[in-house]
């Protein structure tokens, strides 16, 4: 089965939900730029009564002038400490508060995603979008865009006492503007897609690397050794490609940058020396200029040197924001079901890449009736439990229950008739306890105690060192494949619908414990609409009927002696699975 790439945002998306941010936070972001600007308007004092003492100087002047001069500085100083501390505090709380918002708002569109997209996606894509990106941006908006913003605002505050100074005086300083332009403006055009193909060779790297870590048994066992590491080197090559040419836009800009500093500086003591030669401007005038246009280089410098960290975090948030461009996979009607009955019409499903796996399928489940689906590897078992437990929408023909098509209800409605419990599981960073209850919140003790003993887990559970309330999953204790899942089956029995589609669900479990969850979960499921995708035929002689899957065509349907009967495909696997 081929994987889906997940869309990126464009430019123009990204610009409008910063916008939008801006706008829910406008307050705060009012109040944070005002202490900010105050606290610069207070740091741009001392240029202006250097300078005019230094005038004073000149035409002559008291001690007691130069000691007002001195408090005055003393007093804009400790007033721009007290300034920037606030600001910093609130510039840190704007920060944490944003930075929240974006990682609730990433949460919830990655867990609103369509559960075909969840399927389909690529492991190593969601992985990164959800870490790598989501951190990358959590920089941005704690550190970056603040910075950025109290930078840009200190300059123009900066600029304009450059200006009541002498205008002549602030005329050479102009001469940076060109410079950072067009320097700016080239990084700009180059850094956007380069910082986007880095991300991708991440998301290229990382699904290599989750499909070696895993199988690294196999790899071993089949000495695909060298393959693999030739695939891990054009992954790695690929990033390190990536990585040097967004280091090489760097390093141009910077040297670019540098030089654009160095120029002013020297313009503004040049031609403030030829203004005061010849009584246009005062030595005080030409001082305080210079300090101002020295001074203007730390805040630009700020803007510039956060604006990669802003590059960076723009093109995260476009990848984030583009989980948000994937369109439902489901249009809720909010019609209820009449009924329980499961039927599938000329269902034909097709992968991405043209690999059409099913070839008009029809089924009839009566409510309570279990159906085993049986085949080769690659019949399209898996993809016609997924239609029919509403995962995914067939290509053509309809899967309704009750009179509606699956993918007109939603997703709480749908899971609360028809479950899917796979041989791929999770279990969560919590107690046993939270674990199971995950299908039905507030489940009492015994009920919980029940839902385990049903699924043959309860003497294992009871063993645990604090017994459901044992930590388990990351970092707690370790639950074998076999008991993590039975704990899945143990949500099921607590989830309660009345069709569920056990895809190998018993997989993973050896015989006799499989052969043992098995005959709990009939017990348990009652009169439950069951489809088991069987792995162990033995399952399947159990099933009211069984169907038969061959290159995406149902060839046989009926029960266990009928098809012994019949002789054919499901007898020779019969025969197969017992040796004859």
């Amino acid at each position: 089965m081929s994987h889906t790439a997940l869309p990126v945002a464009d430019a123009a998306e990204v610009r409008r939900h910063g916008l939008d941010l801006a706008r829910r936070h406008a307050r705060d972001l009012g109040w944070m730029l005002s202490l900010h600007g105050l606290a610069a308007a207070c740091g741009l004092v001392a240029p202006w009564l250097i300078g005019s003492l230094l005038d004073e100087v000149v035409r002559g002047t008291t001690a007691t002038t130069v000691n007002l001069f001195g408090l005055g500085l003393v007093t804009s100083l400790v007033a721009q400490s007290a300034l920037t501390y606030w600001a910093v505090r609130r510039s840190c709380r704007f920060g944490e508060r944003i930075t929240a918002e974006v990682r609730e708002d990433f949460v919830d569109r990655v867990v609103g995603l369509p559960l075909s997209t969840v399927e389909d996606a690529e492991p190593g894509d969601l992985v990164t979008r959800a870490s790598r990106d989501t951190d990358a941006l959590t920089n941005t908006v704690r550190y970056a865009v603040p910075e950025m913003l109290i930078a840009l605002a200190t300059c123009l505050f900066t600029f304009g006492a450059l200006l009541l100074v002498g205008p002549l005086t602030a005329l050479p300083s102009l001469v940076v503007i060109p410079l950072l332009w067009s320097s700016t403006r080239w990084y700009l055009r180059r850094s956007g897609p380069g910082y986007r193909r880095r991300g991708a060779s991440y998301v290229a790297l990382g699904d290599t690397l989750a499909e070696t870590v895993p199988g690294a048994r196999t790899v071993e066992a089949l000495g695909l050794r060298s393959w693999r590491r030739d695939v891990l080197d054009r992954d790695l090559a690929e990033a390190y490609q990536a990585e040097r040419h967004t280091m090489w836009l760097r390093s141009s800009w910077y040297l670019a940058v540098e030089f654009s500093y160095v120029v002013p500086v020297v313009a503004t003591l040049v031609v403030g020396g030829v203004l005061h030669a010849n009584g246009l401007a005062t030595l005080g005038q030409v001082v305080a200029a210079t300090l101002y246009v020295r001074q203007l280089i730390f805040p630009l410098d700020d803007v510039l040197s956060w604006m990669d960290e802003v590059q960076i975090g723009s093109a995260s948030l476009a990848r984030v924001l583009g989980v948000s461009k994937l369109p439902p996979d489901r249009e809720p009607s909010g019609e209820q079901p009449r009924g329980e009955r499961l039927t599938a019409r000329a269902v034909t499903y097709t992968y991405e890449g043209g690999n059409r796996v099913l070839h008009g399928v029809d089924l009839d489940l009566t409510p309570g009736e279990r159906l085993a689906v049986v085949g080769p590897s690659g019949s399209g078992k898996s993809t016609l439990g997924k239609l029919l437990a509403g995962i995914y929408e067939p290509e053509s023909g309809v899967v309704e229950l009750g009179g509606v098509r699956l993918v007109r209800l939603g997703e709480q409605e749908l899971r609360r008739h028809i479950a899917l419990v796979s041989q791929d599981h999770h279990i969560f960073r919590g107690t046993l306890r939270e674990n199971l209850t995950l299908a039905k919140p507030g489940t009492g003790e015994a009920e919980a105690r029940r839902a385990l003993d049903a699924v043959g887990a309860a003497a294992w559970a009871a063993a645990l060192p604090d017994g459901l309330d044992t930590l388990v999953g990351s970092g707690g204790h370790d639950l074998t494949a076999a008991q993590a899942q039975q704990v899945a089956l143990g949500r099921l029995v607590l989830a309660d619908p009345h069709t569920v589609v056990l895809d190998e669900a018993t997989a993973l479990l050896d015989p006799a414990t499989a052969r043992h969850t098995e005959q709990a979960l009939a017990a348990v499921l009652g009169e439950r609409t069951v489809i088991a995708i069987a792995h162990r035929l033995h399952t399947a002689r159990d099933a009211d009927r069984i169907a038969v899957l061959e290159d995406g065509r149902i060839t046989e349907l009926g029960n266990h002696h009928e098809l012994l009967a019949a002789n054919g495909a499901y007898a020779a696997l019969w025969r197969t699975w017992h040796g004859d």
